[in-house]
């Protein structure tokens, strides 16, 4: 008799967690069933703004509903767990069923970090119409119904999804101002230059930003019609999104006495002090630390899968070196380890081509790479990426790994640098795919799995697909022919 397998939450570390059980054919071991609160399949959070522009959840699923039964997998949509009880192992959901299982997996993610700003909601407690947070489907639905052209609207936070929320605002034709509360635009992962060139590309996209100020107010009897500053000043705004980061989501957890600090305590096994709860993604913390990137998740997932199906009983966790590629309202950002040098024997490089909006900079410890970043152009990410991860020394003349293809090296890396860092999928693999009959972008992501992470290479894999598909079948996800 099949064990049974709770996954409580459906979302993206949800999707890779599934892919990983199948490649492990955990069918033959589980019965599983996925609860997820929102009423279709598993999405791409990072591709929302999509969905605010005028886009259908179609284009950023991961899992459509289909697929779930194709794959022997029940979802329990629309549905969220309200209760564990992990003696008797048992979850009872907000429809009042009750579901046994053997294990339970906490993907739970995050929500949206709500700060303590005046007049975010009405005497009766509701939030006050006109202030969203931008974190789910639905958000961008009411959002986008709510918005009408030449309307204010201000962003409150200028970290990945604010950013993304007012590129999507400023094409739906509204006039967009970005709050961002520190000096600097992602200062989470670019330092004072790097945010300041990144400012000046979102500027001339007709977006207005205001950094170094926080919101205290949002001014409106019955609606949202202005904001207060933290220096006085007053800025209209008929529409208001807070986008000012996330917070795991522990509650149920913390229910049913499951550790939790800033998030669910996890080993190296993924494993709660709980026997049979298990948790991934951004509401788990691994020693100390809890990770909102996909790659640090996907690597969580595999170690899960291996773990609950007992595929590599010596399967362990052991943490993850940050980095990310992003398009950043259309502008190549990428970023990993220090964004400042820490000692004075640290070698900082830095090219900044003006005119183009351009920003390269190194961090050298030791001969190795210690951090980089790259704003406006992005092409030397998977080399870096790959060098920062494996701690391979830097040729002697650091710009090579700038300048020249290759990234001066030589040997796979050089023939064929890593293009999906989420699937670790090489431009060599992809071409070959590509010369074998993946001639569009749905079949070269549904092959080798590219671009079905972050979707932050989708740009490169098109140009893969024009470069090396015959002229004719290269053709995109709509149909039309490039």
């Amino acid at each position: 008799m099949k064990k049974r397998l709770a996954i409580i939450g459906n979302r993206m570390a949800t999707g890779r967690l599934l892919d990983e059980l199948s490649r492990r054919n955990a069918g033959r071991m589980y019965a599983i069933t996925v609860f997820g609160e929102e009423p279709h399949g598993c999405y791409n959070r990072i591709l929302l703004g999509r969905v605010l522009s005028g886009g259908t959840t179609d284009e950023i699923t991961l899992k459509s509903p289909a697929w779930y039964a194709q794959n022997d997998v029940t979802l329990e949509s629309g549905v969220r767990v309200e209760k564990v009880d992990t003696v008797a192992r048992q979850l009872v959901t907000t429809d009042s069923e009750t579901h046994s299982y053997d294990a339970v997996v906490f993907a739970t993610g995050s929500a949206a970090f709500i700060p303590k700003i005046d007049g975010l909601r009405l005497a009766e407690g509701t939030v006050k119409p006109g202030v969203f947070v931008f974190r789910t489907v639905a958000d961008c639905t009411a959002m986008r119904a709510y918005a009408h052209p030449a309307a204010s609207a201000v962003v409150v936070g200028g970290g990945l999804l604010g950013l993304e929320a007012a590129k999507s605002l400023c094409d739906l034709g509204l006039h967009v101002t970005v709050l961002q509360n520190s000096d600097t635009l992602m200062n989470a992962q670019l330092d004072k230059l790097g945010g300041d060139m990144l400012r000046r590309a979102i500027e001339k996209m007709g977006i207005y930003v205001r950094t170094g100020v926080s919101t205290q107010e949002v001014i409106g009897d019955d609606k949202a019609t202005a904001v207060r500053l933290s220096d006085g000043s007053v800025f209209p705004a008929e529409l208001v999104v807070l986008a000012c980061g996330i917070a795991p989501r522990t509650e149920v957890a913390k229910a049913a006495n499951v550790p939790v600090k800033r998030a669910i305590v996890v080993n190296d096994r993924m494993s709660t002090a709980i026997p049979g709860v298990y948790a991934v993604g951004e509401c788990a913390e691994h020693d100390g630390k809890v990770y909102g990137l996909v790659e640090p998740i996907w690597d969580q997932c595999g170690v899960l899968a291996d773990v609950l199906t007992a595929a590599n009983p010596r399967a362990r966790y052991t943490g993850s070196k940050v980095y990310a590629r992003l398009k950043v309202v259309g502008v190549e950002v990428a970023s990993m380890g220090l964004t400042e040098s820490e000692r004075d024997t640290d070698e900082v490089i830095q090219v900044i081509e003006d005119r183009k909006g351009i920003y390269r900079k190194l961090i050298v410890r030791d001969g190795k790479l210690a951090g980089a970043m790259l704003v406006g152009s992005a092409e030397a990410a998977p080399v870096l990426i790959q060098l920062y991860d494996r701690g391979d020394p830097l040729p002697p003349n650091r710009l090579d790994v700038l300048a020249s293809p290759g990234g001066g090296l030589s040997g796979p890396e050089a023939a064929g640098p890593e293009v999906c860092n989420c699937h670790h999928v090489t431009e060599g693999a992809l071409v070959e795919a590509i010369k074998g009959g993946c001639t569009t972008l749905p079949m070269l992501s549904e092959c080798t799995k590219a671009g079905t992470g972050c979707g932050s290479c989708r740009g490169q894999l098109a140009n893969l697909l024009l470069k090396h598909a015959p002229r004719a079948e290269a053709v995109g996800a709509n149909g039309v022919a490039h």
